[in-house]
């Protein structure tokens, strides 16, 4: 039996990112998961910045939040995480390892050849490195998961 009690969403706030979440809610939801959703924002004192790192880190805060519904903070018992580094990958396999998680959902933007050579990836970094199984998704992409019908269900 498979026993899934903390699932970490690694986010960019892309399309890919926003597929990934959606698989993992629905993961947590199938097996009473917590819902980590995680971005790891640029690391501030290797670049000059304008603004200050607090209020940068603050509105990563809210954006995921944002991106969480109040049936994710009840049921599923979403965290909301931010990380800081020019390496996302290691963050998450860290993190990942710190708060036991046992599955990490990413998405990937599918480069090949000379795009992924010159840019690397980070979904392709976690898969190597993490300490728990990783699922990767594309957008779009064939489409397990249906949105939650908004509508209650009605009984016959």
């Amino acid at each position: 039996m498979i026993m899934l009690n903390n699932i970490l969403v690694a986010t960019d706030f892309g399309d890919a990112s926003d597929t990934a979440l959606t698989y993992g809610r629905a993961l947590a939801r199938t097996y009473g998961a917590t819902l980590y959703v995680l971005h790891v924002l640029e690391n501030d004192f290797m670049h000059a910045i304008v603004a200050d790192p607090n209020v940068l880190e603050e509105a990563v805060r809210k954006r995921i939040n944002d991106l969480l519904t109040d049936d994710d903070g009840r049921a599923l018992r979403t965290r909301a995480v931010t990380g800081r580094s020019d390496e996302p990958a290691e963050v998450i396999v860290r993190y990942a390892k710190a708060a036991n998680i046992d599955l990490i959902v990413m998405g990937t933007h599918g480069r090949g050849g000379v795009a992924h050579l010159l840019v690397g990836s980070v979904a392709e970094r976690v898969v190597r490195t993490a300490p728990c199984p990783v699922l990767t998704v594309r957008h779009p992409e064939h489409e397990f998961v249906l949105p939650d019908d908004p509508r209650p269900a009605m009984h016959a």
